[in-house]
Parts: structure tokens; sequence; C-alpha cells
């Protein structure tokens, strides 16, 4: 049954996203492959459909994708993924930018258990990675933010469930994002989307609907997306999609792998000619009637409900839990520092950074904040008791690799923070430069040239240092990739790096690309530019003077994104100078060394899976 059938579905509870004919078909395409009834190349195109990506290890290493629709997970469900990560991984999964969880160094014979663990708490790999419909992501404060305009949750739930498994889901030239947004602020990015939702009313006040746009993306070629419909009504969103997919199946490229997003197609079709082949296709899904409308009316609001809070594991349960704990193998790994005793001060900054007002009266939102978006088995089950005791059974992740807490009663805030704080996960900080944003880079990625988590983790642990920076940065976000394809979402970062790599006579020397200006509004997105290219030993420095700049220079009231979109490149390029020249003579043996490494920088870029 659908959410689209079950209207108690809407809110918290929620029916599977699992079907064990999907495992069932992973075990048997797998073992037609070991007996060399399939080719490499087929059995990679269907793995990756399933979630299973290979990692850049020459070993039995594959990366496991768990989508997370809407973010939205219950307690059931972190306690599945909690024993997938201690079972089969490194005893620690990864938040990703959309709203997915990863799991690395996972044995190919490991897939088929993991899935089913996954599987009982109604989780799903299927259509996480290859040319397909990816996880649909939503806005984490959806149902309970003070200034939405209404719920898009159950939108955006009811069309990943249409699509998912659907016969154009997983045969595409390319894959193929979705976002939805309610809120003011874009807290999902749907202007870099191939199809973007964002909630709006009709002019009478009356109907439901959405502003939709098409064709974003980022990587080697960035484009936010052109409105499509400025008021679509709400029923319709089935056939709009299904309508895009059509014309992306039909005419998108399927031979150059490197250039066949949408927003290619969209470039050599010309705007005109893609929207006459679009309004072809949407008019055959309304004739036609194969395309169902939406026909739900769900709360403007989510609803309390009836959950009951449950009691909640003591601070010194916690505390030794996570102390408990070890992770294993390769890697950076998540450094758990439980605090027994958090302080007053520590509480009012985490409070003043961390918690917002939540459209329900007498509760509030509160964000853990999980650097660089790694959380161990033990955390995850923390996480679920306290979801159970404080926030209404579920959490939310969201695209910065934050976590959500919802529902919580104004008179508990005190007791959660303790809590996280026990279990290593009390951070303030949220939202802030401190709060930075990074792929898993070339510790496991196949075609990333720097150890992006590695310059996450210093440039975290430098700011938190630094509060005089964080409160001077005004809300700047930092965001990283390893590679040019923004799984870091670097592009649209007011301050964004991006892996690369230099030579100093004939050693090769780790840097990143320093991009300033970028950002998603409620008019699109802006894409960083090019500033420098700097040795990664020096980007510290670089983010210290950024920082400076923007509080020496900008105007009165002026953010820091709208700065950094307006300000002169020249003038950037004049605050780092030097920053950029390195030399045999004036380079140390650090510079020769990656961040989270501790050998010579020898970078490799292995044909990727990306582009499958």
């Amino acid at each position: 049954m659908s959410v689209v059938e079950d209207t108690a579905t809407f809110g918290r509870t929620r029916l599977s996203f699992a079907d064990t004919a999907d495992i069932d078909e992973f075990v048997s395409v797998l073992d037609r492959f070991e007996r060399g009834e399939i080719t490499p190349d087929q059995w990679r195109q269907f793995r990756l459909v399933r979630g299973t990506y290979g990692q850049r290890q020459t070993e039995d290493a594959q990366m496991l994708r768990v989508k997370i629709p809407q973010g939205v997970l219950s307690a059931e469900q972190l306690n599945a993924l909690a024993d997938v990560a201690e079972r089969y991984s490194r005893g620690f999964g990864h938040i990703t930018t959309r709203q997915n969880l990863q799991f690395h160094f996972v044995k190919l014979h490991d897939v088929e258990p993991a899935m089913r663990r996954l599987a009982d708490a109604g989780l799903t790999t299927r259509e996480a990675c290859g040319n397909s419909v990816r996880n649909i992501t939503a806005c984490p404060f959806a149902g309970v933010a003070g200034d939405e305009r209404f719920d898009v949750t159950p939108y955006a739930e009811a069309l990943t469930r249409y699509l998912l498994r659907h016969p154009l889901s997983s045969t595409l030239p390319r894959k193929f994002k979705i976002a939805f947004e309610g809120c003011p602020d874009d807290h999902v990015g749907i202007a870099i989307n191939d199809l973007g939702f964002r909630a709006v009313v009709s002019p009478d006040g009356q109907g439901r609907g959405f502003r939709v746009t098409a064709g974003g993306g980022t990587a080697i070629m960035t484009a936010s997306g052109t409105l499509l419909h400025a008021f679509l009504p709400a029923s319709e969103i089935f056939r709009v999609a299904e309508a895009v997919l059509r014309v992306f199946h039909r005419l998108g490229d399927y031979q150059h792998k490197q250039r066949n997003r949408m927003k290619f197609l969209i470039k050599t079709l010309g705007w005109t000619r893609w929207r006459e082949e679009y309004d072809r296709e949407l008019t055959a899904c309304r004739l036609s009637g194969a395309v169902p409308t939406l026909d739900i009316a769900p709360p403007a609001s989510e609803l309390r409900g009836d959950w009951e809070p449950r009691s909640s594991p003591s601070v010194g349960h916690i505390a030794s839990r996570v102390s408990a704990e070890s992770t294993h193998g390769p890697g950076l790994h998540p450094v758990v520092v439980p605090i027994f005793q958090a302080g007053d001060d520590a509480y009012a900054r985490w409070r003043a950074t961390n918690v917002r007002p939540q459209k329900q009266f007498g509760y509030v939102i509160a964000v853990a904040s999980v650097p660089l978006g790694d959380l161990t088995s033990e955390q995850m089950r923390v996480l679920g008791e306290l979801a159970l005791a404080y926030g209404g059974g579920t959490v939310r992740v969201t695209t910065e690799q934050d976590l959500v807490f919802r529902w919580v009663n104004t008179s508990d805030v005190r007791q959660l923070y303790r809590r996280l704080a026990a279990a290593g996960l009390g951070l303030s900080e949220a939202g802030t430069v401190a709060d930075v944003t990074s792929c898993p880079g070339a510790e496991t990625c196949r075609i990333a040239v720097t150890q992006s988590r590695g310059l996450g983790r210093l440039l975290e642990d430098h700011l938190r240092e630094r509060p005089d920076l964080i409160a001077a940065a005004d809300g700047a976000r930092i965001k990283i990739s390893g590679c040019p394809n923004g799984c870091g979402q670097h592009h649209i970062a007011a301050i964004g790096f991006q892996g690369s790599v230099r030579r100093v006579g004939s050693r090769p020397v780790p840097q990143y690309f320093v991009m300033v200006g970028g950002g998603v509004t409620d008019r699109g997105a802006s894409f960083g530019r090019l500033a420098a290219k700097i040795p990664a030993r020096r980007i510290p420095e670089t983010v210290d003077r950024l920082i400076e700049l923007y509080a020496s220079d900008k105007t009165a009231g002026e953010s820091a994104t709208a700065f950094f979109v307006r300000v002169d490149l020249a003038r950037v390029r004049e605050v780092l100078a030097g920053l950029d020249v390195l030399d045999a003579e004036h380079a140390t043996p650090e510079d020769f060394v990656d961040l989270g490494e501790a050998g010579d920088y020898a970078p490799e870029i292995l044909e990727g899976e990306c582009a499958s």
C-alpha cells in the first residue's frame, strides 16, 4: 500500500520503502556475475542501482548507500543502521548532502545481510546510486517551521513512492535529483536539482501547489533551475515528474557519461525545444490517464499525534556506552568526546545556535551537530532512544550533514542537550562557518584527488578555537569536495573548496580551488567563482583572511553570502596574495602530505562509477 492510499502515514508514521524481492534479485545477479554469465559492466550497472558503489581500494571494499527519504528516520531505523555499521562496516556511518547514509569498506558478500537488516526496518538502497531517480530530499523543518507555507513532506513522500521502482527510474541516461522546500529560506538547495518543488499557495489563497524549476545542477557545468511552472497544483506532481523523465529518457545522451545530466540536454535542445517536448509528454500523461493525480489533503502542519515520551537513558549511561565503543578500519574515524558535566556557558551557546522555535506552541527544534556527518553505531542507538524520549520517535538528517530533533518540549531542552553532550554530539555552532560540510573525498572515492575530510576536520577544529571568527563570519558556510563533481556542494557555499593537484618540481602537492560567492535563495542559485588555488596546508589561513575581508569590507547589514557574491575577485586575490605561491625552496615536508594522511601525497584518479 502506498502513502497515497493510506493517509494515516502522514506525519511520523511511515510504511516500508523496502522490498525483499530487490535483495533476492541482488543475490541472484551476483551469483550470475561470479559464474561469468554477465560482464563486469553489466554487473556494475546493476549493483549501482541497488546502492552498491565500488571504492578506490583494490581489495573487496564497497560503499553501501541507504536512502533516507526526506531525511526522516525512526528509532527502529537508527537501530538498524547501527547494526549495519557495527557488523559490516567500520563501526560508523556517514550522512551525505542528499539525506542518505553511507557505509564504507563493506565486503561484497556482506551487502546482502546488510540490505536485509535495513529492510527489516523499512529502509532500502534501491536507486540510491546509478543512473536513477535518487533520494528525494525535503526541508528538515517541514511541518514544524513557523514560516513555511505548508508541510511538503507528504507530497515528497508520495512522489518518492510513485517513482521508487518505476520503469523509468533506473533506465535513465544519468542520475536525476528532486527536492522539496516549503520555507522562504531554501534548506535543501532546490535550484541545483533536476526538479525543484517550492511550496506556494494559489492566488485565491485556497489551493496548495508548487513553483517548479527544472535543469539545475553543479559539477563541471553549473546551472540554476529554470522556471517550469509558477504555480502547479499539488495534485499534478506525479504527471510533471513523469513527463520530465519521459523526455530525459527518450532524448537524453546515453553515450557521453560526463555530460549527460538533464541540464546538458536542455542546453543542447534549447529551452524552447525542450519545453515543447515536455508539454507534449505532459499532455500525454494527462490524456491517457496512465499517470494518476495525487488526491490527498494532509494537514498544513505536522500534528503532534498520540506518542508518549519514553524514559531517557541517563547521562552517565550514555557516556559509558559511547566511550566503550571502538571503530575500526582505514581512514579518518569520528572523534567521540563525551561530556559528562556540560556547563552553563556551553549550554547557553548551544541553545543560541542549535535551537529554534517550532510553530507548534510549547515545542522547539534542536539540531545535533555531527562533525563530518559521521555517526558511530552506539551514537545512532542513543539518538534513537533520545528521539523516543524527546522527539516524537523520529529525527531528520539534513543536507548540511547534521541531525534535527523536532517536537522537543521547551521544558526538556536542557535534558536533551546534556544527553547529546554525553554522546559526544553536543557541539554548538550549527549553521555557522564552523559547521563544515564535506564529501568522503579520496579516502574512498575513485575520482577524488584530495582528502576533503581531512581538510574538513582541520577547519572545524581551527574555527571552534576561534569564536571571534565564527561571530565575524555571520553564518557563512564552508563546503568541501575532493573533485569537481561537487558531492560536498562546494559550488553553492559562500566559501567553497574543490580538491586539485599541483606540482613542485616533480612532486605532487594537494591543493584546493578557493571559490567564493555560492549560495541559494528563493531566486535560485549563485555559484562560487574561482579566486585562487592554494596548497591544502594553507587553507585555514585562507579562511581567516576571507572572514577578515568580509568583516572589513561589508556594507551595513550585508550578509556574508551577499558579500561574497558582490565582492570583486581582484580584491579577494589581493587579500589572499602569497598563499598561492609555493616553490621548492619554501615548501615544507608537510606540504607534500595530504591532510589526514601520513605518507607522501600520491594522487590517483581511477575510473569513476558516478556515471555508470
